[in-house]
């Protein structure tokens, strides 16, 4: 296992019948989270949902800044190698997922639940009260997942400006926006 799997140290967070435990994202794991991203990430190439002439990386100078901040936390083994991760911002009084990538081979374990309540709890104890994300809607692990969680559809005549701004920026990057939805 190279550096790059491997945090300082395991998932202190897990507990011993998990599998995978939780832990705030530190600078170090940057090229490990970029990694992750790159192999979730192509996921849903070939479903005619992204260019993938356009799809870009998660900036690095904006993946720094949410570790540095304490709103990035990573899903590793018991023995420490990351699987996982989720990035969450404020936009608008809320808590906004901008980013949740599992490697395929650890999918449909509990990894992206048990990530999306700690963001959850965070988002409570900074007074944001909902969170909020855009997704694709009709692929199994994206809106209907989501939905399973409590997430709805927000239709865009209620979008805000926030989210309009958000559907833009999806668009410049290639994903197809007529197959997105905001959910909060």
């Amino acid at each position: 296992m190279n550096a790059g799997r491997r945090g300082d140290e395991a998932c202190v967070e897990a507990e011993p019948e998990c599998l995978y435990g939780l832990r705030p994202a530190r600078i170090g794991d940057i090229p490990r989270l970029q990694e992750i991203e790159d192999v979730a990430g192509r996921m849903p190439y070939g479903l005619g949902l992204i260019d993938e002439s356009l799809d870009a990386s998660f900036p690095t100078g904006r993946l720094q800044h949410l570790v540095q901040r304490g709103q990035a936390w990573v899903a590793c083994t018991h023995a420490g190698e990351m699987v996982g991760f989720l990035l969450v911002s404020e936009r608008e009084g809320r808590a906004y997922i901008e980013e949740m990538d599992v490697l395929p081979e650890h999918g449909r374990r509990g990894i992206g639940t048990k990530l999306i309540e700690r963001v959850a709890e965070w988002a409570v104890r900074a007074g944001l009260p909902r969170l909020t994300l855009s997704t694709f809607r009709d692929v199994s692990w994206n809106a209907p997942f989501y939905a399973k969680r409590g997430f709805r559809v927000v239709p865009s005549p209620d979008w805000s400006e926030g989210m309009r701004a958000i559907r833009a920026h999806e668009a410049q990057h290639g994903l197809t926006v007529e197959a997105r939805v905001t959910l909060p």
